[in-house]
């Protein structure tokens, strides 16, 4: 058979900033098309200047129609998807559980873990249907989706669901050639983990401060995982400073 030379497309959320944006800038540079996706343009803007030909694509991952039209648009221009990295995250502040409002909660739930149903949904329907048939979506865990940190409920709770909705496409998605893999992130060096420097709650009661990892082997593990092909899988990955609490958390 002649060999496949057609580009790899490639779809990221929250690649505005992070994790998202070290790994979308990591699949264009590994040679895929990337369309980027995440609420703020000017931030996705940011990432497309360090990612080559990259597609712009503002959208909340929450909101049903905001998917489906994302997804319209990734197809429009590229006619097909290969990969799908489900990145976008949210946290609610760090008071007991008891403490949250209904909206905190809602607001995780609704980026965290509907916003990755609805996008793995549409990616699920892209892929059966393309030619070549099948692809890969990489759902972003946490070590949370193992053990907690105090007061962390709707975070925690979501990424222990992730958990099974990746179990749940790796099985359905079989007999499509539609692999599904999670990659559980602890302590990637972004803005967003900053303030583990000075220090954050323990297990204990305790205030440490935590090490951090260059973001980079989270873009090197997510571009390994996303150039398998389709009849090998990682299932779950976990990729963490050494020396941060997570077996026995501290």
């Amino acid at each position: 058979m002649p060999e496949d030379t057609r580009r790899r497309v490639a779809l990221v959320t929250g690649a505005g900033s992070g994790i998202g944006r070290a790994c979308a800038v990591a699949l264009a540079r590994a040679g895929y098309a990337v369309a980027l996706a995440g609420r703020r343009r000017d931030a996705l803007e940011g990432t497309a200047a360090m990612a080559p030909d990259a597609l712009v694509c503002p959208a909340d991952v929450g909101d049903p129609a905001a998917v489906h039209a994302l997804f319209a648009r990734v197809r429009e221009e590229f006619g097909r998807l290969d990969v799908l990295f489900n990145n976008a995250g949210r946290g609610a502040p760090g008071v007991p559980m008891e403490d949250l409002t209904f909206e905190q909660w809602d607001a995780v739930v609704r980026v965290n873990l509907t916003g990755a149903f609805l996008c793995a949904q549409e990616a699920i329907r892209m892929m059966k249907a393309q030619t070549p048939r099948g692809g890969r979506i990489i759902n972003n865990g946490s070590i949370s989706a193992y053990v907690p940190r105090p007061n962390s409920a709707p975070y925690t709770a979501t990424k222990h669901a992730i958990t099974g909705l990746t179990k749940s496409i790796s099985l359905d998605g079989r007999a499509w050639d539609i692999a599904c893999s999670q990659i559980d992130i602890g302590n990637a060096a972004t803005d967003l983990t900053e303030r583990m420097t000075a220090g954050v709650p323990q297990a204990n009661g305790s205030i440490a401060a935590e090490p951090r990892m260059d973001v980079r082997h989270v873009a090197e593990a997510v571009v390994y995982m996303a150039n398998l092909p389709l009849d090998v899988n990682v299932q779950f990955m976990t990729v963490m400073a050494t020396r941060m609490p997570f077996i026995g958390r501290g």
